[in-house]
Order: C-alpha cells, then structure tokens, then sequence
C-alpha cells in the first residue's frame, strides 16, 4: 500500500528510539526536543517508543509497544513489537510523513518496516557505541555480539540518510561497516537561554540551593553509571587529591555500576566529600547541580557526542575530557575544556592544579559558554529545513542526490 491511499487530514514526523522519558539519557532528551520544537514550529511530530510502566507527561503522540526490563540495564527496558499485535495495526495506519529513528534496535526495525510500506523517507541518527552496551549485556553470550551488529549495519543501510552529531563519529561508523555518506547535525541545548543576568550570580545561587560552599572545588558527574563512563578514573583521582584539596564531588544519574560505585567510595574514605544523588528528572533541578559545580568531570571513551558536556558549559562549567576520547572532539585544551591523559594520575594533577587557579577555571568555563553552548530551537530550525529538502527530492524520486548537497551546513558534511 502505497502512502498515497492512507488518510491525509493529518500528517506525523515519526521519532522512533528505545528510550523515552521517564528514563533520561541524551538520546531521550533528543527525541523529546525534537518533538517539542518540531510542535512549535506547526510539524505534527509522533514518538514511537517501547512501553513504560511510568507514564510521562509529554505535549505530543506517543505511541507505545510491548517491552520488557533489561535486567542489566535498569531501568531500560527493550521493546518486543513482535509480541505486540496493535504496533503493527498502529504503525501502517499512521499516515507519516517522514521517519527519524534514534536507535537502530526494535523501534528502529519499526521505522524500516513502515518504511517500506508507506514509501516515506527514512532518516537515522547514529548516537551511541552500540558495540560496547552490546558487549557488556552479552558477556555470557558474546557470539551474539557479531549477529546483532551485522543487524545494525543492515539498519543503516536501509536508511535514506544518516546523520551523525559529530564529525569524529565517522571513525566509529566506519568501524562498524558502514560505507555510505554521512551528514553532521549537532545536538543542542535545553539550558542554552536559562541564564539571565549576571552568571556569578546564579551559580552562587545553585550553591546555596545545594549547601555547597563558595570555598570548596565543587565537582560534578552526570550520566549513566557504567564502568564505560571512567567511574574508576573519577574515584581514584579524587582519593589521591583528598589529602590536600577542600572539594565536594557529587554523582546524578543511575546505572548498573552504582553498587560497586558506592562501596568503592566508602572503602577510599570519600563518604563525607562525595554524595550519591541519584537521578534528578526535574530539568531545573538538575540545572542547579550544573551551575553550582566548578568542573564537570566526564572521563569517557564511551560516549559519541554527549550533551551533558554542553549543557554543564551552558553554566560556564568547563569539562574534564580524556584527549583523543570522541567526545573530546569539539574541546581546545585550556580555551573551553580541559584535556588529560587516560589515568587517575593525570586527572588527580589537572585537579589539583586548578583547585589553586579558580580564574582559570572561569575564563575557560566562560570560552565553554561561547563555543559549545546551542539552543535546541536553532538545531530543529534547520533539521525542519533539512526535512523539507529530503522531502521535496523523495517526491521527485531523485533522493540519491541529497546527500550531495547538504543544507544543514557545509562544513558539516562528511562524505567519504
């Protein structure tokens, strides 16, 4: 059935991903203000996510599938739409206009299928190390490991564009098998217009709000707590600097690491000098962590291009990176971030140095504000133009010349 014989009063932009709130990573987050801004903008927009027990209150469709927990993974959950009669029902009479999926795993599959029967475009956004997750859910089963990732090269092949949001991405596509053009659209930022006034003044604020001190160093973490992250690098770093640096560390987030995490900072002694705080789903809130902090400690081979890294510079709290890690990428060392070695040593000493050099930390906190720091309204602006081009070209049914011609920007086109 072609899409011209489904119902036209209404027409969707399908977001299909895995995660949707109440779980928040940058995934979700994406998804949700793509929505939200795609709405604002006069767009019909559509999720299509597994089930959740916990609903979410969200301005827009939302079209659930059955799912069940991933034990190792709480508290994400993986969907089974092959157990679930109505996704399929759901899906074909949707009359969507075009698909972006944000995860090549179940809603992905979802997306191919309904493109393939409806005759829509396909967009896909490749955003995480799916080969590390899947090495770390199958270690007792690690020839699952090669199936399912031939099946998510097979994903992005289906796809008419792929997007990724950053360009030092490539490197990890390319590893994975996929050989076709790539186009760069950066993520944004839902804190990028918070500050209003002077920026001092509102982090000495966030401090009072925390019962943190102006005197102390305050650092922050924010993600999900897996090994993959550098949890090791942050507690060990902090142990060695303990003797002799007045600071407070403080972890937002969950994950399956969390207990080990907890009994590793109980047995270095840093009880009373770090705080597990869990995750913190109100936006604000989590805002207040960001702006109180002095540095965002974030020592991750893991991540791609996580935002946390920018939305902790929307306070003018400059990040701690691994050099040569993928989200180093868009860092300059000393101008708007800071980059180390891969060892607690190397961590420990930029510490250490900066906890006597607070200026420093503010000029570089403010070169992150500057660079790294955009709303997601001017991203969905031109991902809805980016939209309209792929839409005019798949009527004409000359879509291979799209990727050619990127409209997002020039600069950010990679094809090789």
């Amino acid at each position: 059935m072609s899409k011209s014989t489904l119902p036209t009063s209404e027409e969707y932009y399908g977001l299909f991903n895995d995660s949707f709130p109440p779980i928040l990573d940058g995934v979700t987050l994406t998804v949700d203000n793509y929505a939200r801004w795609l709405a604002a903008k006069g767009k019909v927009p559509a999720v299509v996510t597994p089930w959740n027990p916990v609903k979410a209150d969200v301005g827009y469709k939302v079209m659930r599938f059955f799912s069940l927990p991933i034990p190792s993974r709480h508290p994400y959950r993986y969907g089974y739409p092959k157990l679930d009669p109505f996704i399929w029902r759901k899906v074909r009479s949707t009359p969507f206009r075009l698909m972006h999926a944000h995860c090549p795993f179940s809603s992905g599959r979802l997306a191919v299928y309904v493109k393939k029967y409806q005759d829509i475009p396909l967009i896909a956004t490749f955003h995480s190390k799916y080969r590390s997750d899947l090495e770390h859910s199958f270690r007792s089963t690690p020839w699952c490991v090669p199936i399912i990732m031939k099946r998510i090269l097979n994903f992005f092949n289906a796809c008419d564009e792929v997007w990724i949001p950053q360009a030092q991405v490539e490197e990890t596509v390319r590893e994975y098998g996929y050989k076709g053009p790539l186009t760069v659209v950066e993520n944004g930022n839902d804190y990028a217009d918070m500050v209003e006034g002077s920026l001092a003044a509102y982090k000495a604020e966030a401090r009072k709000h925390l019962g943190l001190s102006d005197n102390t160093i305050n650092l922050l973490f924010v993600g999900q707590h897996i090994w993959e992250k550098g949890l090791r690098i942050i507690v060990d770093a902090l142990a060695s600097v303990s003797p002799d640096v007045d600071f407070r560390m403080n972890f937002v987030g969950t994950g399956y690491a969390l207990p080990e995490l907890t009994a590793m900072i109980r047995e270095r002694g840093l009880s009373d000098r770090v705080k597990i705080n869990g995750v913190v789903s109100e936006r604000k809130a989590l805002s207040d962590f960001y702006a109180a902090s002095d540095l965002f400690l974030f020592p991750s081979y893991y991540d791609n291009a996580p935002l946390v890294v920018r939305e902790a510079a929307a306070f003018g709290t400059p990040a701690v990176l691994i050099d040569g890690s993928t989200a180093s990428e868009v860092v300059r060392d000393g101008r708007n971030g800071f980059l180390v070695g891969n060892s607690p040593e190397e961590y420990a000493s930029l510490i250490r140095a900066l906890a006597a050099d607070r200026e420093r930390i503010l000029s570089v906190g403010e070169g992150a504000r500057v660079s790294l720091v955009r709303s997601w309204r001017d991203v969905v602006d031109e991902v809805a133009d980016r939209y309209a081009v792929i839409l005019k070209i798949h009527s004409g049914r000359g879509y291979a010349s799209s990727v050619m011609s990127p409209v997002i920007s020039p600069a950010w086109s990679v094809d090789k």
